[in-house]
């Protein structure tokens, strides 16, 4: 039984149970939540620095506050916890496409039954993201509350020395520098010693966020995977894109070893470019050697694209599970630390972007963006972003995309478009009524 089937089962189980109370918490203090980060090492300390700033202005109603315990992954920690009712109150680092789950489960407040929800999220966010979150019952179970969107890093010297004054912006462009990049880079074997640029070919249902899923959003224009229960990605973008990546494989202008386990190949100009998020900036800043520059640029995209360029915007946002004794304790605190003197806090601790609209006008977090005006790249990509479709099963879908991913882009034992038509097939079968 692979994983994402015992996955399904254990939902199954929360849903046909969710009516049953837990008595092991009916004597927990309604005035005494418990609040669960990411174990992020900057968005602890975050957390502790809000947590702190709350519990001194609210000694009565206080939050405790620990990061989500380890394991192989938060997603399966967060699991265990709902099966086990053993929950946090509050949680924000739940992946926007695990949400629907939950909230077909019963296990998660809808919170636009609390008092002020709308206003407030009318406010922090536009029409295209609050239609993003809103659920199929049409309640909305999660905050949008912060972002990385998906873009081209590139390494400046690289692209000038190949005539370039920025990153080549479509697939033409791209594959014509990525050809002279490998050809001056060849040994006298025949062997490249460095590629323009480097995705995972790890299966994992995840890397696709970082190759197959922002091209795809950048090539249609940020159009759906799912829509009415139905497959909708069986269609020229996503050949497109895998048509354009297995040719970056085929041609040796990527290669299918895996890097990460070496150096930063990127610091030390291995490669040439790579997609990524503004987390990059950190790491970059303190470990890049002197003399190194780079840039950011939007994904590539076909060359008959018109219009902005969409891309990936790795949401995590935040929910209270309805194991909390007081929600609107936890809605009042969540409000608290989404305000917009914690929301620039958060980008100061931890370089992650709020997910508000405006961001990049709003004159409040201008004197942030003056200071970093890398992170002011992503701010203004931040427009023209998606998260995950409002269905159920997102995980087996990129589970399944990412097969037909290695099958297709990696090795070329099918051809893109019988790839894609079959990674619908198999998504369609998870609708099935």
């Amino acid at each position: 039984m692979t994983k994402r089937n015992i996955v399904h089962i254990l939902l199954v189980v929360l849903t046909l149970f969710s009516g049953i109370s837990c008595s092991r918490r009916n004597d927990r203090n309604p005035n005494n939540l418990i609040y669960w980060s990411s174990n992020n090492t900057q968005e602890i300390q975050f957390a502790k620095y809000v947590v702190d700033q709350w519990n001194e202005k609210n000694p009565n109603e206080r939050i405790s506050f620990q990061p989500v315990p380890e394991g192989q992954s938060s997603e399966e920690i967060i699991l265990a916890a709902v099966v086990g009712k053993t929950t946090p109150d509050i949680y924000s680092n739940m992946w926007e496409g695990n949400v629907e789950d939950y909230a077909r489960a019963g296990v998660l407040v809808a919170l636009d039954t609390l008092k002020g929800f709308k206003d407030y999220i009318s406010q922090r966010c536009d029409s295209a993201v609050i239609k993003e979150v809103t659920s199929s019952d049409g309640h909305i179970y999660q905050i949008p509350w912060k972002i990385n969107p998906i873009m081209m890093i590139y390494n400046k010297k690289i692209m000038e020395g190949l005539g370039l004054s920025d990153a080549p912006k479509d697939y033409s462009d791209y594959f014509s520098a990525a050809k002279k990049f490998r050809d001056e880079n060849i040994d006298k074997n025949g062997y490249v010693k460095k590629w323009f640029g480097y995705c995972e070919v790890q299966v994992t249902w995840w890397q696709r966020f970082f190759d197959f899923y922002p091209l795809y959003l950048a090539a249609s224009g940020g159009a759906p995977l799912i829509k009415d229960d139905t497959a909708a990605f069986n269609n020229k973008y996503a050949i497109e894109v895998f048509t354009f990546l297995h040719k970056l494989y085929k041609d040796n202008y990527f290669t299918k070893e895996q890097l990460s386990v070496q150096q930063d190949v990127f610091l030390a100009s291995i490669i040439a470019s790579r997609f990524t998020g503004p987390w990059e900036i950190a790491h970059s800043e303190k470990f890049k050697p002197k003399g190194f520059t780079y840039g950011f640029s939007a994904m590539p995209v076909p060359d008959n694209h018109t219009g902005p360029v969409y891309t990936y915007c790795d949401p995590k946002n935040i929910v209270i599970f309805k194991t909390c004794p007081n929600p609107e304790l936890a809605w009042r605190f969540i409000k608290y630390m989404t305000d917009k003197e914690n929301d620039l806090k958060l980008l100061e601790y931890t370089n992650q972007l709020p997910r508000r609209k405006m961001l990049d006008e709003d004159t409040f977090f201008t004197n942030y963006f003056k200071d970093n005006p890398k992170m002011l790249k992503f701010a203004k990509q931040s427009r023209y972003v998606r998260g995950t479709d409002p269905y159920p099963h997102l995980t087996e879908v990129f589970d399944i995309i990412s097969q037909e991913y290695e099958e297709s882009v990696v090795y070329g034992r099918k051809t893109p478009a019988e790839a894609i038509r079959d990674a619908a097939k198999a998504v369609n079968l998870l609708y099935l009524k």
